[in-house]
């Protein structure tokens, strides 16, 4: 008996180290043997052909493919990670992607452009000559470019919950996308989030499923059907699969954050009831990639997950295009890249966003498929799908050209966003009937850190990862200058910041106070109490003391706890993030556009009632502050 354990000791020993070294030895050694060459494709292949049936084509594409190039096909780089440019066409590269603000030195659309291009010509020398996917974060418009057109991040396309808006900010958004040479976008967000404390809540549209569904298949739609009869010209992402926005506070797996990337009950009831129905609708409305999630559905990691990757969202929902995992998510948190690896595609990942060492993730896919740990099947399967998506977005044949907007273009992109930040406000308080204001003989203060500041009002993912700070980039109205332009010449507009008017002067009719949060992305914006600051309240304070009625706007990426404060305004507004549009807060403000915009999800009176069910249901069972939908 003594003996039999001795050899189960050893046994697993020599498994736990094998485990350890296996993928050292495996990131620096090449495979057993020279893999055959498959053979040339002739000048005319089939695949080249754009009058064929897009699965012919990708058939007969596959069967001139290396395994090594099939891997490459896998592989989705940062652009600054890339070694060397001839590393595209040596390692066969499917996607590269700007992150975390990543851009060209000249950071124009022509210089994204000339970047993009540069790209494709390198991709263009492969054996193949199988073109590149290129992806942004455009979830908002194309906010890393300063001449883009900056719309409303998603709460306030939520708070408009109009459909057809929707779709006219996802078509614009793929027009000036298009103008870069960017064919792929990482949105919409189908995220329903139930605690206003994750720092991503501006990167949906509600808690509600039904709200996004509808809204996230009508921005795919408007991304991908850029006019009809011309098919997909930008490819949607919608993300993250599945159950992002029921994370626990507190539950993170990254040790810098509380909530983002944390653990999601696997309650089956919310998978079918909450949080599948708007990818459903998604696959209905023709998406062909899907990012999943960063977050743990019960005891293991979204991206490992085979019954929900495979079982539900492949073969349940009938998924036709590709898996790609999030920012590092395949290796996030793991001792073994290697087996990491393994897991993540052999549970349905088809591209996997490193993003960093293509190198070591190469090498690391060949050995695994050579030891019979990730199947020629499976490879071919996550290939045939990146190349359906390729086809289909048309990236083999003549391309609609992708020139520079023309002013009016621009012109027309802006009344837009300045109307979809009109249809994003939404009262909460009018109690002195003091809204609209008339363009009259008056005086107005106006104070607030976000008055004067486009940066704020923006909020992150625009221009840089977690957002800018001051009035620009140029072309851009902050809501302050907004105010002056629409209050008309007959009114007096004052600014001080801090509210700080002086005493000695008769009471302004109006004081503006336009206060609220400042950028911040992922969990870098996991707040246990979003609020408002001293300094704000300070401000209104102080405006409260050189002015008649103070309206309170605010400028936030999610509902704040101000239940102590609310009863001393007069009027409170939520004008969400609405992007370089300031002038469309004015519009509302002086009636030139009515009030249409509702809470898209509960506004919380307490932490304690957080986290609030999709149901409406508080943890403490108490009345949040404002219901969903609610809005004067």
């Amino acid at each position: 008996m003594l003996h039999n354990r001795r050899k189960i000791v050893w046994f697993l020993l020599v498994f736990l180290v094998a485990l350890l070294v296996l993928p050292m030895i495996l990131a620096t050694t090449s495979y057993f043997d020279p893999m055959p060459k498959s053979p040339i494709p002739p000048l005319d292949a089939l695949y080249l052909d754009s009058t064929q049936p897009i699965a012919a084509r990708v058939a007969d594409l596959v069967s001139y493919m290396t395994l090594e190039e099939k891997i490459g096909q896998m592989t989705l780089i940062e652009k600054n990670s890339i070694k060397q440019p001839d590393d595209i066409a040596a390692y066969g590269l499917g996607a590269l992607l700007s992150g975390s603000g990543a851009k060209p030195a000249e950071n124009t659309a022509s210089g994204w452009k000339q970047m993009t291009d540069t790209f494709q010509a390198e991709a263009a020398k492969s054996r193949l000559g199988i073109p590149l996917l290129y992806g942004s974060d455009a979830i908002h418009g194309h906010a890393h470019v300063p001449e883009a057109t900056i719309f409303p991040h998603m709460i306030g396309l939520g708070a408009a919950g109009n459909p057809e808006l929707v779709t006219e900010v996802a078509r614009i958004t793929a027009d000036e996308l298009l103008t870069t040479g960017v064919n792929w976008n990482f949105a919409p967000n189908l995220d329903t989030p139930q605690d206003i404390r994750w720092g991503r809540v501006y990167e949906t549209f509600s808690d509600d499923p039904e709200l996004v569904a509808t809204l996230g298949a009508a921005y795919l739609r408007g991304l991908q059907n850029y006019q009809e009869g011309e098919g997909i010209l930008v490819l949607a992402t919608p993300k993250h699969f599945v159950g992002l926005g029921g994370m626990g506070w507190g539950t993170s797996q990254n040790k810098d954050f509380q909530i983002d990337q944390g653990v999601t009950p696997a309650d089956e009831s919310l998978l079918n009831e909450v949080y599948l129905p708007p990818f459903a609708a998604a696959v209905d409305a023709g998406a062909l990639s899907i990012m999943v999630g960063l977050n743990t559905w019960g005891e293991k990691r979204t991206v490992r997950q085979k019954e929900l990757l495979t079982d539900v969202l492949k073969k349940e929902l009938q998924f036709k295009g590709f898996i790609v995992s999030d920012w590092y998510g395949v290796h996030e948190g793991t001792r073994s890249t290697f087996l990491a690896t393994v897991a993540a595609i052999n549970a349905g990942v088809d591209m996997v966003m490193l993003p960093f060492d293509y190198e070591t993730f190469i090498r690391h896919m060949k050995w695994a498929n050579r030891l019979g740990l990730i199947s020629d099947e499976r490879i071919d399967d996550a290939v045939r799908r990146i190349l359906y998506a390729k086809f289909t977005l048309g990236l083999f044949d003549t391309r609609v050209s992708s020139e520079a907007l023309a002013p009016n273009q621009t012109r027309q992109h802006q009344a837009l966003a300045r109307s979809a930040v009109a249809q994003s406000l939404v009262l909460l308080k009018n109690d002195r009937g003091t809204l609209p204001l008339q363009r009259t003989d008056i005086k107005i203060r106006v104070a607030g850190s976000a008055a004067d500041n486009v940066g704020k009002q923006m909020g992150a993912w625009s221009i840089e990862w977690q957002g800018i700070d001051g009035n620009w980039p140029p072309n851009s109205t902050s809501i302050l200058a907004g105010i002056k332009e629409v209050a008309g010449p007959t009114t007096q507009v004052e600014f001080n910041q801090q509210g700080a008017f002086s005493t000695d002067t008769p009471k302004a009719d109006i004081g503006i106070a336009v206060v609220g949060e400042s950028p911040y992305a992922e969990g870098w914006g996991d707040n246990a109490r979003p609020s408002l600051s001293d300094e704000d309240l300070a401000t209104i304070n102080n405006l409260q003391q050189v002015s008649e009625t103070v309206i309170v706007i605010l400028v936030t990426g999610r509902p704040l706890i101000i239940t102590d404060d609310i009863d001393g305004w007069d009027s409170v507004i939520v004008a969400w993030l609405p992007g370089t549009e300031g002038a469309g807060v004015a519009d509302v403000l002086f009636g030139k556009q009515p009030f249409t915009g509702t809470l898209p999800l509960p506004w919380p009176a307490s932490i304690a009632q957080l986290p609030i069910s999709p149901s409406g249901e508080t943890s403490d069972g108490t009345t949040p502050l404002f219901a969903r939908y609610f809005g004067l």
